[in-house]
């Protein structure tokens, strides 16, 4: 029987559709509209039809996307007291994004990371072998890296795996 390689899964989101109404609201205090309510969870189910369980669910600190992620966590299921806010993910560039990702604990196999575009396509073109556009809002990208240390997720570990957006018939 051959031996089974181990991988560390990651799926980077970018955070789902959000509301330009609110004049007087910073930026990371941007809610998500009507579309993005509907789109986060709608990407949650094409996740779970997937069977993907997540140990460890990882969110930009903005309203958006920490709105995103409790309701794609929601629908996996994934406890949203357990969703790990990481103030870094805000504001990040790609190299910043790719240090994070790799000081994720070795102890979580499965990981998704809600964030914000340019960084979240630009990262997952570091990444993947597959290269990517700009990703719309509520996009996934599925990527495994055979691996047992987040440490060594690069392109040269990478397989890619999947790609997903709510207007994609899934």
């Amino acid at each position: 029987m051959p031996a089974v390689l181990p991988m560390k899964t990651l799926y980077l989101m970018r955070h789902a559709k959000s509301s330009w109404s609110f004049d007087d609201l910073s930026d990371q205090e941007r809610p998500l509209n009507d579309r993005g309510r509907d789109d986060a969870p709608r990407m949650g189910q094409a996740l779970a039809r997937r069977h993907v369980v997540l140990d460890l669910l990882v969110s930009s600190p903005a309203v958006r996307a920490l709105s995103t992620a409790t309701l794609v966590a929601r629908e996996l299921p994934y406890p949203h007291d357990r969703i790990r806010v990481e103030a870094g993910i805000y504001g990040a560039d790609v190299d910043e994004l790719l240090a994070l990702i790799r000081a994720l604990p070795d102890t979580a196999g499965s990981v998704l990371l809600v964030g914000h575009n340019p960084t979240i396509t630009d990262t997952a073109n570091a990444l993947s072998p597959t290269s990517f556009k700009e990703l719309p809002t509520a996009a996934v990208v599925c990527l495994k890296f055979a691996t047992e240390q987040w440490a060594e997720a690069s392109k040269v570990t990478a397989e890619y795996y999947f790609y997903d957006y709510p207007r994609n018939p899934h």
